[in-house]
């Protein structure tokens, strides 16, 4: 467990989660969370505005698990029945890092399960590995003392019922993933990019309409293009070079992994603007693998092709 007191001061700038707090959907209780009651939510990279948000009015602990390690999952459990023993004065927001890239990496998560709080949107790593019921519910006194004192004091309107848990625990079995997801899953456990990218490929061959596979190949590839690149360095040399499209979508892929998603389609959309020929479509292409990591559905998505066809027309 962390060493770190929870105090109103260290609540301040622990962990910057603030570029994946855009403006949310409206809240839902998310599969896998046991989440009848409201007091247990899953939430990936879409829903986690929904954490910042509910963090105004109650603190929100913040755990983070991987479905390719099932036994991260058992500490989660454990972590649950804890947080609802406090009818509704805290919620848990369960994360599975194998589903929600981009907060895996602003986090920076190296092992799991991962605990942190959430107050006013403001996280506080909390402990890794498994904890012992007794040492998990010292934490959560903590962080509600630390609540109080930062004037967050609201609770959860629960609704409970008699088999609210019971339906809870059949809703968190998680359906088993095909061969070349675990596959893939497992590379990235270890950090194996180029081996996550061939299974991903395998199940995109065999199946091309599966939109898994082809999200969670975007992603990968986005992993390893950005990984062990200096963020500082790389936005130095795109300010440089406004329309050198390998410096611009380096840029474009870390902000887009630290949550900045317009920052990142608006980049590219103004390099087309700026370039011709080979390089107006890399640039091109370049944001269409982007939209491919997001997803088709996405809002943004659905605005940057729209300024895409402006810029290309």
């Amino acid at each position: 467990m962390t060493d770190q007191p929870i105090t109103p001061a260290s609540l301040r700038g622990a962990v910057d989660l603030s570029g994946l707090a855009r403006p949310a959907a409206s809240p839902t209780s998310a599969p896998g969370a046991g989440g009848a009651d409201g007091i247990v939510v899953a939430v990936d990279d879409t829903t986690f505005p929904e954490v910042m948000q509910t963090s105004t009015r109650v603190p929100v602990i913040l755990a983070l698990w991987s479905g390719a390690r099932p036994k991260s999952k058992e500490h989660i459990d454990l972590l649950a029945n804890e947080v609802r023993s406090y009818d509704g004065r805290l919620q848990l927001a369960t994360v599975d890092i194998d589903r929600a890239m981009q907060i895996r990496q602003a986090l920076q998560v190296q092992q799991v399960p991962m605990v942190l709080a959430v107050l006013q949107g403001q996280p506080l790593p909390l402990y890794v590995g498994d904890q012992p019921a007794e040492a998990v519910r010292q934490v959560l006194d903590k962080v509600l003392e630390a609540a109080q004192a930062n004037g967050v004091t609201g609770r959860l309107d629960v609704a409970p019922s008699d088999d609210a848990t019971a339906d809870g625990d059949e809703a968190s079995a998680e359906p088993e993933l095909p061969e070349t997801h675990q596959r893939a899953f497992d590379a990235i456990e270890q950090g194996d990019y180029d081996a996550a990218v061939a299974a991903y490929e395998e199940a995109l061959a065999a199946d091309p309409a599966d939109d898994e596979a082809r999200l969670g190949l975007g992603q990968v590839k986005l992993l390893k293009r950005t990984d062990g690149v200096d963020l500082a360095q790389a936005r130095e040399a795109a300010a440089a070079a406004p329309t050198d499209v390998a410096k611009q979508t380096v840029v474009a892929d870390l902000d887009l992994l630290g949550g900045h998603v317009e920052d990142a389609f608006t980049r590219l959309v103004d390099l087309v603007k700026a370039t011709t020929g080979d390089e107006r479509n890399a640039a091109r292409q370049h944001l269409i693998e982007l939209f491919d990591v997001v997803g088709p559905t996405d809002e943004r998505v659905k605005k940057a092709r729209t300024a895409l066809m402006s810029a290309l027309y």
